[in-house]
C-alpha cells in the first residue's frame, strides 16, 4: 500500500488552507486540515502526524499554547506559518520549540523546502546523523527509505502500512538503542493511546512477518524484555 508523509495543518484561513492541501497533495502528501487550536491538539495526539504547520493567529487560543501542548509528549516537526512578521514573535516561536518560522504571504517551493528541511532536522537532532543526510538507513539486507515512506528486504518491498513504517522508521533512527514500550506507543500513537502495549505487540508482530525471514528469531529488532525494542545497528 502507498504509505505518504502526514502533514496536519492548523490554519483558520480557509483559502490558504485550500492552497497548502493542493500543493503538498500533489507533492505525495497526505494532509489533515484543522481550523481550531482545541481541535488542533486533539487530532495530533489521534493522529500523530509526520509534521505540522502551525498558525498563531487561531480563533480559539494562541498557537503557542498548540505549540506548547504538543511539546509536552513529542518532538514531531513544526513549522510556524504567521502573518506576524515582528522578530520577537519569531523567537517566541523558535524558543518554544517551533523547528522553522515561515511569514506570510509564502511560496510554493519555500513551504516544501521549510517542510522538507524540519523532517530532516529532526532525523539529525533525533538520531543518525547519516540518516539525515542519506535518508536511508541500511542494515545487511534492510533499507529504510525516510524520502519514499519505504521498507525494502533484500530489495524487496516489505508493504509496511503506514504505522508499521513509522515504527521501523523511529527504530532505524535510533538503530543498537533500546527504545521503550511507552516512548514507542506515544510517537506513533500518540498520548492517548498510552500504556496499550497490545497495539505495539500486534504491530510488531506484523512487521516481523513481513521483514524477518524467522520471526521467532529476528535479525533486525530485539525485543528487550519487559523494556522495548532495539534495532540492529547500521552497516
Amino acid at each position: 500500500m502507498a504509505v505518504r508523509g502526514k502533514v496536519l495543518i492548523i490554519e483558520d484561513d480557509r483559502a490558504i488552507c485550500t492552497f497548502m492541501r493542493r500543493v503538498l497533495e500533489a507533492n505525495g502528501y497526505e494532509t489533515i486540515i484543522v481550523h481550531t487550536g482545541h481541535e488542533a491538539v486533539s487530532i495530533a495526539a489521534s493522529h500523530c502526524p509526520d509534521v505540522v504547520i502551525l498558525d498563531l493567529g487561531l480563533p480559539d487560543m494562541d498557537g503557542l499554547e498548540v505549540l506548547a501542548d504538543l511539546r509536552r509528549w513529542s518532538l514531531m516537526p513544526v513549522v510556524v506559518v504567521s502573518a506576524r512578521t515582528d522578530e520577537r514573535e519569531k523567537v517566541r516561536a523558535l524558543d518554544a520549540g517551533a523547528d522553522d518560522y515561515i511569514t506570510k504571504p509564502f511560496g510554493t517551493s519555500e513551504l516544501l523546502a521549510r517542510l522538507r528541511t524540519a523532517i530532516r532536522h529532526t532525523r539529525m537532532t533525533n538520531g543518525n546523523a547519516s540518516i539525515a543526510k542519506e535518508n536511508r538507513f541500511t542494515a545487511r539486507g534492510l533499507v529504510i527509505d525516510y524520502d519514499k515512506y519505504r521498507v525494502y528486504i533484500d530489495g524487496r518491498d516489505a508493504n509496511l502500512t503506514q504505522n508499521e513504517f513509522k515504527l521501523v522508521a523511529l527504530l532505524g533512527r535510533y538503530a543498537g538503542r533500546v527504545l521503550t514500550y511507552d516512548y514507542l506507543i506515544r510517537e506513533i500513537w500518540g498520548p492517548n493511546k498510552a500504556y496499550d502495549n497490545q497495539i505495539l505487540r500486534v504491530n510488531m508482530a506484523n512487521i516481523r512477518r513481513k521483514i524477518e525471514k524467522n520471526p521467532a528469531e529476528p535479525q533486525y529488532i530485539f525485543t528487550e524484555v519487559g523494556v522495548g525494542y532495539r534495532m540492529i545497528e547500521g552497516d
